[in-house]
C-alpha cells in the first residue's frame, strides 16, 4: 500500500494510494469520519471500503483530512475538509487521466463531505454514503442531487438515527433523473461492528458492480 503525500489547500495531505495496472481503470476516493472524534483514513469502515473498491478494479485513494495524522492544517468545520477532498480528487485524476468512471465513498462525516463534493464535481458518476449523519448536518444542498448512488445505514445506529436517514432518502427519491438506492443492515450500529461489516461491504460491492455494467449516470 503506497503511502503518498500530496498538496492540499493548507499544506501536505497524507494518503494511501492503490493503483490498478490498467490505465483506464475507474477511480474512487474514500472519505473518513469526523476528525475530532477519532476519525482517520485507517478507520475500519474506510479501510474496508478502500479494499472493496480496489477489489472491484478501481484505483483508490484514501487520505487524512487536515490536522489528522501527518496531514497539515487544523480542523475547519467541514469547509476546509471539503477543499481537502477536492484536492485529493484533483491528485487522483492527475495520476489517472484516462479513468472512465469516478466515484466517491464516505463514511459518517465523510459521507456529508462526499455528497458536497458530488455537487461541485460533475465528473463524479456514482457515490456511496455509509451512515450519513442526517441528524447532525444539513443535506439540503442536494437539490438536485447530480448522480445516482447508494445510501447504506444500520437499523441500530445510535449516532445517526435511521429515521433521519429515511427523511433524507425520501427527499432524494422525489428527484427525477437519478436513482437513490437505500439499503439498511439489520441490527448494525453506526460503525458496522462485527458481524455486520461483511454484509455492509457485500451490499456496497453488489451495488457498485451492478452500476459499472450500466452506462447510465
Amino acid at each position: 500500500m503506497p503511502e503518498v503525500i500530496f498538496p492540499g489547500p493548507e499544506g501536505r495531505l497524507e494518503g494511501r494510494y492503490h493503483p490498478q495496472k490498467t490505465k483506464d481503470s475507474p477511480i474512487a476516493i474514500i472519505l473518513h469520519p469526523h476528525p475530532q472524534f477519532g476519525g482517520t483514513m485507517n478507520n475500519r469502515v474506510v479501510y474496508n471500503l478502500h479494499y472493496a473498491f480496489h477489489n472491484m478494479g478501481f484505483t483508490v485513494l484514501r487520505f487524512n483530512f487536515r490536522g489528522v495524522g501527518r496531514s497539515q492544517g487544523e480542523y475547519d468545520q467541514g469547509m476546509g475538509e471539503l477543499s481537502d477532498a477536492a484536492s485529493a480528487l484533483d491528485y487522483l485524476q492527475s495520476m489517472n487521466q484516462n479513468a472512465k468512471h469516478c466515484w466517491v465513498a464516505g463514511f459518517s462525516f465523510g459521507a456529508w463531505i462526499g455528497m458536497q463534493l458530488l455537487m461541485r464535481r460533475p465528473e463524479i458518476t456514482g457515490f456511496v454514503s455509509v451512515s450519513p449523519p442526517a441528524n447532525m448536518y444539513d443535506f439540503s444542498f442536494l437539490a438536485p442531487c447530480p448522480s445516482s448512488g447508494l445510501i447504506i445505514n444500520g437499523t441500530a445506529d445510535r449516532v445517526a438515527p435511521p429515521r433521519d436517514t429515511h427523511t433524507l432518502v425520501d427527499k432524494l427519491h422525489e428527484q427525477k433523473g437519478i436513482t437513490i438506492t437505500h439499503t439498511e443492515v439489520e441490527g448494525a450500529g453506526h460503525f458496522f461492528e462485527d458481524p455486520h461489516m461483511e454484509q455492509m461491504i457485500g451490499e456496497v460491492d453488489g451495488y457498485v458492480r451492478r452500476r459499472l455494467t450500466e452506462s447510465t449516470r
